[in-house]
């Protein structure tokens, strides 16, 4: 895979979380997952892009480390969705596996990096 897919995944995956989150409920626990999921679903692209400027190997790799936390957390709440009711639409399907994907990507990269 070259950066430049990653750079447009993790942006596609953050618009398409947003995008999910519009169809949640409004009860009170829908609402703490929409703001925790969306900064973090967002926060990977946004930390992926500017790993793409980072001013040093170790500043690259900070930011991908930031990316990966992120999409660790996004995992998480896109699994915590599934159990509390049982999404299983090919969308919901979609997003819990690339937030996966995504996890394994960032974690080799960071792994990889030598500094």
């Amino acid at each position: 895979m070259r950066q430049n897919d990653l750079l447009i995944r993790t942006f596609t995956f953050g618009v398409d979380c947003l995008k999910f989150l519009r169809t949640l409920p409004n009860d009170s626990e829908s609402k703490l997952i929409r703001f925790q999921l969306g900064k973090s679903a967002t926060s990977i692209g946004a930390n992926y892009e500017e790993s793409q400027a980072g001013s040093s190997k170790a500043d690259f790799k900070n930011k991908v480390k930031i990316a990966l936390r992120e999409a660790r957390e996004s995992h998480f709440w896109l699994r915590v969705l599934e159990e509390l009711d049982g999404y299983d639409s090919e969308e919901f399907k979609a997003l819990l596996n690339e937030s996966n994907e995504l996890k394994n990507i960032l974690a080799a990269i960071v792994n990889n990096t030598k500094l």
